[in-house]
Formats: C-alpha cells, structure tokens, sequence
C-alpha cells in the first residue's frame, strides 16, 4: 500500500478515473503503459493496436484530445502523439496501477546485499545499490545519525607533525582521521593518551566521552601530561565534529538515470543529477516520507526540487525493533519508470531493512 505523495485535486474541474469512461479508460491506460515502456509520445495508430478497440485513429485522437482537455494528457510537439503529464501519472498510479510483486530472484538479490557484514552503513549501502540495479533508478536510503558507541580508540604516528586517529566502535566498524599533533610529542605520550581514551570512554557515544574529557580535564582528574592532554583534546573534537557532519544521504546508481531516452534530454538528466548533490534538500523529501507505514510517491512537479528535472520519487520508511522510524529507502528516476513494478519493490526492500534494523 503507498499513499500519494500529493493528492489529485478532484474539485478543480479535472475528473478523477471514476468520472471518466471506459473508453476513455483504456484508451488513457494504453497511452500511460506505452509511454512508460518507451518513454516516448504515443500516436493514435499505436493506441488502435494496442487497445485492440473497435475505433478508427480519428475517433482514438478525439479520446485522447478529450484527456488532455482535463490535463491528464499533453502533446509536446504538432503530430507528434500525447504523453500523460504528472498530474496524469498521478491519476494512472492511485487509481489504475496494478502492482507487481518482486520475483524470487529480485527479493534474493535485495536480502543477499541487506546481510553483507561489517557497519550497518555498509549494508545499506549494498542494498541500495541492488534497488538501483533491480528498478532501473538511482536508489536512496536516509539512515539515522547514529551515535556511534566508542570500544578503543588508539593514535599511530605518521611523522613528527601528524598522528593518525583511530576509532573503534562497538559495532565492529573503524573510521580513521589525520590529526596534527602537540610539538615534541612523543611515542609514549601517543600510548597513553590512547590508553586514556580507550579505558575511560569505553561504552559511551562521542558526545557523552566529550562531556566526560571536558569535566575530567576541568576537575584535574586526568592523571595526564601536557602533550597527552592536548591530544586527548584535539582528538575527541575531531571525531565530535565529524558526528556532527555525518551524512545521513546514500545515493547509489545515479550513472543508471542515463538511459537511451534521457540522451535525448540531456539537460533534464543534469538538473537531476544537480538535485542528488544537493543531498540536504533531498534528504528532506524523504524525511516528510516518514510519517506512517506507507510508500510515499513524488512525481514531477509535484514536488518544486524536482519541477525542473522531472522526475519522480518512490519512498518508504522502515523501523527498528522498538517500532520507531529509523530510516527511510527509495528510488529517483524519470517520471515515467515502472511504478507497478517498483513500488512493490521499495515495500520489500523497507522490511528487509527493517529486519536488518532489528
């Protein structure tokens, strides 16, 4: 189930799918799956064939210029055949599309990269990467900003001048930062200011080890030297600042957004791929994708970060084992990608985050 990333409005003289009829239907349904399949106009003649309805292409181009009177259909060029625009995929996906579970392989695929080992950041970042590849878009996953919890942390000497900062956490994964060190250093003081930090912060996240450093520092309880001191300093702002600029964004498969049709619109495709570097504004698209249980569709227009680009957002949250919100996973592509096939593939790949979570 998924809810619409913005409701049709139906009191705006644009009839919903109930008012239309069931010529009109399956005439607008022929354009929206052509149109997705081949992400080109359709005409008339091609609409007579796939229909397989007992009218001329005369009668067929007056259906379809009677849908985009009521804005569901446009023709960007003179005899060039009709598209639906966004406010008529909107229509198709809330109130025609028909869903398409992931085949056995699809869901193997996503649950295979979901159980890679290592920091869960690793784990998202695989399975988002088999959503790209799966669906044909660029896959997207906001995860938390995690406090990390700290097991050792160690300072290895790289000259005279730079120390390299090691940090374990209790998750098993390791980051590393290059710090300048105190003048006249020595290797023993690396040692103990290691040792320090290791045994006194142990278990805690870096913003209680700071608040720690900074009342034992202040109270004189660290039995510590000048040059250890400074470095425990230097070393637990290095890593507070970090947490701070964690990246809460991973995209994975923006080179699958150039496709044979998107050569042909060129600067669409590169006001996309402007949108994904700007991770903040996208990553706020998704965070209004966490309220509820549902998959949240965006597309085009709908949606001013996306007006330019046209494209289209398909997202869902997933939870932890308390049942809070944890994250959220989906996929950007062109408006017209396969959203019966895709959205029941973002649901999959939410539950299986959602156990990988738990």
């Amino acid at each position: 189930m998924y809810d619409a990333g913005s409701a049709l409005d139906q009191s705006d003289g644009h009839a919903p799918v109930t008012e239309l009829t069931d010529r009109a239907r399956d005439i607008f349904r022929a354009v929206v799956d052509s149109y997705l399949a081949s992400g080109t106009p359709v005409g008339s003649k091609t609409i007579a064939q796939l229909t397989g309805l007992s009218l001329s292409p005369a009668s067929i181009r007056g259906v379809m210029g009677e849908l985009e009177g009521l804005g569901l259909l446009a023709s960007p060029h003179t005899s060039a055949g009709r598209m639906p625009t966004d406010r008529g995929l909107r229509l198709f996906v809330d109130g025609m599309m028909q869903a398409m579970e992931p085949s056995f392989e699809e869901r193997q695929t996503i649950e295979a990269r979901a159980g890679v080992g290592g920091p869960v950041e690793e784990a998202l970042a695989a399975t988002t990467l088999a959503l790209s590849g799966l669906s044909a878009c660029a896959g997207l996953v906001m995860v938390p900003k995690r406090e990390l919890k700290l097991r050792q942390i160690a300072f290895v000497a790289l000259s005279p001048e730079q120390a390299l900062a090691v940090l374990v956490s209790e998750d098993g994964s390791v980051e590393n930062r290059v710090i300048a060190l105190p003048k006249g250093m020595s290797p023993s003081a690396l040692i103990e200011a290691g040792n320090y930090m290791s045994a006194t912060l142990g278990g805690l996240t870096l913003a209680e080890a700071r608040g720690r450093i900074e009342r034992e520092l202040a109270d004189g309880q660290a039995a510590l030297d000048g040059a250890a001191r400074t470095l425990v300093e230097r070393g637990i702002a290095v890593w507070s600042e970090d947490a701070d600029r964690r990246p809460v964004l991973i995209v994975r498969g923006q080179g699958r957004l150039i496709d044979a049709a998107a050569a042909a619109d060129l600067d669409r495709v590169r006001d996309l791929l402007d949108d994904l570097e700007g991770k903040q504004e996208v990553a706020s698209l998704l965070d209004s994708a966490r309220a509820g249980d549902s998959t949240r569709i965006f597309i085009g227009a709908e949606t001013k970060l996306f007006a330019l680009s046209g494209s289209s957002v398909i997202a869902r949250p997933f939870r932890g084992l308390d049942g809070r919100v944890v994250g959220v996973v989906g996929v950007i592509g062109p408006t017209r990608l396969n959203y019966a096939r895709v959205v029941p593939m973002v649901d999959f790949t939410a539950a299986t985050l959602a156990r990988l979570m738990g």
